[in-house]
């Protein structure tokens, strides 16, 4: 492998294309309620950010652990 190479274990680039995926649906939720209320109340506003931090909080946690070595 080359230094430009990374070896990942299969579940975890899975459990990382799925907390993005989440990430991505709470942008897009957050976008959409934003264009339908222009002058959201306090109240919403906070609701929005909470569902944009409890999608976000799994990767700012994310660490990947070392793929085991062959015959471990």
């Amino acid at each position: 492998m080359s230094d430009n190479e990374l070896v990942v274990v299969r579940g975890e680039l899975d459990r990382l294309h799925d907390d993005l995926y989440v990430l991505a649906c709470a942008v897009d939720d957050v976008d959409r309620d934003l264009a339908a209320t222009p002058t959201p109340r306090a109240g919403e506003l906070r609701d929005m950010l909470e569902w944009l931090l409890e999608a976000a909080r799994p990767l700012r946690d994310r660490e990947f652990s070392a793929p085991a070595a062959p015959g471990s």
